[in-house]
């Protein structure tokens, strides 16, 4: 196959699992949304989709599966359903809240979101596809996938879970501080985020640790 051939042939999404699969059946995909804003939770899910989908395919209602970021709100919204209802499909999520990313930084409080959604995954995995670096402190023998969440399915399927929780959660917490904009931007950094900052303060839910060098008053916090 020549090089052109290659860039225009389908990406086998499945690949990794397939790979696995002569040697394991339960093989959890686990990503994290929320490592990049300055206010909120991270939150990280664990998907195990059914070995049948690594056969046939996907079923019809999770076709078009993609990376999170790649999907509308309203696309992802529909595949969190399908995910959450197909009979075979386990899945965990779980949320660490700005108290413990303040206390033990956000790269270990991601990690500790993904042990614990994985935690609750009935059986429990023999193996894990974890999306950009290899994390150390997951038991549980894994295949650590940069950019993974556009290579594996299992890997995109958790990081619609997670990046559809965590949007919700952050809708919820608009309604007790609108003044910032959270339902809209997520509380990211972004010029109206950095607008309110400034005007109002930090509040609760605002990560104290964090003090990016795009803030326009670098001792906000």
């Amino acid at each position: 196959m020549t090089a052109l051939e290659q860039l225009k042939a389908p990406v086998d999404r499945f690949e990794f699992e397939r790979r696995l699969l002569c040697r394991v059946t339960r093989i959890a995909g686990v990503d994290e949304a929320g490592r990049g804003p300055l206010a909120g939770p991270v939150v990280a899910a664990a998907v195990v989709l059914p070995a049948s989908f690594l056969r046939d395919g996907l079923s019809t209602d999770l076709e078009g599966l993609n990376d999170s970021k790649q999907l509308t709100a309203r696309q992802r919204e529909r595949y969190f359903e399908a995910l959450t209802l197909t009979p075979g499909v386990a899945s965990a999520v779980s949320a660490v809240g700005v108290e413990v990313i303040d206390a033990i930084n956000i790269l270990r409080a991601t990690h500790q979101a993904m042990a614990e959604a994985l935690a609750q995954i009935e059986p429990r995995p023999e193996h894990v596809l974890v999306d950009g670096l290899p994390v150390k402190s997951l038991p549980y023998p894994q295949t650590a996938l940069v950019k993974g969440d556009a290579r594996s399915y299992s890997i995109a399927a958790a990081s619609i879970l997670a990046k559809v929780t965590r949007d919700r959660l952050m809708a919820e917490l608009d309604l007790s501080y609108p003044e910032y904009g959270f339902a809209r931007h997520k509380g990211y950094g972004t010029p109206e985020h950095l607008a309110a900052l400034a005007r109002h303060g930090p509040c609760p839910i605002h990560r104290r640790s964090f003090t990016p060098s795009r803030l326009s008053q670098p001792r906000l916090f």
